[in-house]
């Protein structure tokens, strides 16, 4: 397939000099997070869904080998001819690549050898972002995008990696805290019915999933003001609810007996208290933190336990605009575990919805290899919103549709309740 078919979004309006600094800016946030790990580190594959730190390094560096330089800088030197192989993804129209599960066994080639073809494919890019067309900003824009994507993945597939290491690493010392509190007081928001206007409006950057805009029916409810907690979650456990089979849903309580669940994911007692595995090593657990590490059938469960239901996605982003969406939390660093419970509608964690990841109204495949981006995805899988502690600065969004399918856990991912009026 020729590379030069993929076909990016709308044009986006920056200056050269922007997205020069905005490109080496995301680049170098990924070499800085795989700083922390070994090489050995970087080699691991814990599970078929997880992908090793330096496939991540590698992976977003052929993505823009592969869609920018190849098509749109004359005489470029891939780096190396078998790599396409080796660092392709799912794109099916872009050519053969391993299988998922086994870029573990890629123990060639070595992890200094990624930071030199990281370091190859930014040479040539830094000639390339000189010419800054429509067409190249927007395509640089796709993948600055997709490589903050890979970094909340890096942080989230080495914590799973970390935890079934029996030493249990620390990827960073933890920052000192104040004294554990309690989670703010749960308020109810009001969200009004009616037509309101759903996903992306054009205005900068947006995955394809985003759009195109359009109006939705929503009866009228009500929103709890943060995500359910930790203290809050405990309760739900000590009630039986890993135990009680009418809380869930059929294929839920088949997951739970499969797996053995009894918490959330990374949580295990020790001397008749609870120890949640952190990138920051063991911790006792925090009431005043969102629970995350849920699947969408845990969330469900307790959700039926508290008399309540999950929001719709339509429901979650009509209400984050009302009430402060992610603007507040722009700001932030990649953080490898979730701060206390703030005021603030969105916070550290991602947030399972009530609903099934389809395509909205109108919604048309790309063509080309940019078409597989999330068209394809688009069955069996639920829909998150907000934003986690992993999230890169700037790139969440109250339009933003992460997915994943329901029993799902390792992502940071938790919930938050609604309520019909």
């Amino acid at each position: 397939m020729d590379a030069g078919k993929l076909q990016p979004g709308p044009a986006l309006r920056v200056s050269g000099a922007v997205l020069r600094e905005r490109y080496h800016a995301v680049r170098a946030r990924t070499e800085a997070l795989a700083a922390r790990l070994s090489p050995e580190d970087q080699q691991v594959q814990s599970m078929p869904d997880a992908s090793p730190a330096k496939w991540h390094r590698a992976h977003t560096t052929w993505f823009f080998e592969t869609f920018l330089l190849l098509p749109h800088q004359p005489g470029y030197r891939v780096f190396h001819q078998r790599f396409s192989h080796l660092f392709n993804s799912y794109y099916e129209a872009v050519g053969v690549r391993i299988a998922r599960a086994s870029r573990g066994m890629l123990t060639r080639p070595t992890a200094d050898e990624i930071t030199a073809y990281r370091a190859h494919v930014d040479a040539a890019m830094g000639a390339l972002l000189e010419q800054n067309t429509p067409t190249i900003a927007a395509l640089v824009e796709l993948g600055l995008n997709h490589e903050q994507q890979h970094q909340e993945l890096l942080v989230t597939d080495i914590k799973h990696a970390f935890s079934i290491n029996p030493l249990h690493p620390v990827y960073s010392a933890a920052a000192a805290t104040p004294a554990q509190r309690s989670a703010p007081a749960l308020r109810w928001l009001d969200i009004p019915g009616g037509i309101h206007d759903i996903g992306h409006d054009g205005d900068g950057f947006s995955f394809d999933n985003e759009m195109p805009r359009h109006q939705a029916l929503l009866q009228a409810l009500r929103i709890a003001s943060r995500p359910v907690s930790v203290g809050e979650y405990l309760e739900f456990i000590d009630d039986g609810g890993y135990r009680r089979a009418g809380l869930w849903l059929s294929d839920g309580w088949a997951t739970v007996q499969a797996e053995g669940w009894q918490a959330p994911m990374y949580w295990e007692q020790r001397d008749g208290a609870w120890i949640s595995y952190t990138l920051h090593g063991d911790a006792p657990l925090r009431h005043d933190e969102p629970v995350c590490h849920v699947s969408y059938y845990e969330a469900c469960a307790y959700a039926a336990w508290a008399h309540k239901r999950l929001p719709t996605e339509q429901e979650w982003e009509v209400a984050s605009r009302l009430h402060g969406g992610v603007k507040a939390q722009q700001d932030q660093q990649i953080r490898v575990h979730p701060r206390p419970l703030a005021d603030g509608f969105t916070q550290d964690v991602w947030e399972w919805t009530g609903s099934a990841y389809l395509p909205y109204p109108g919604f048309r495949v790309a063509p080309g290899a940019v078409g597989e981006y999330n068209g394809k995805f688009m069955v069996n899988q639920m829909v998150l919103r907000g934003r986690s502690c992993a999230t890169p600065p700037g790139h969440a969004r109250p339009t933003y549709r992460n997915f994943f399918p329901p029993a799902a856990r390792w992502q940071f991912s938790g919930f938050r309740l609604a309520e019909d009026v």
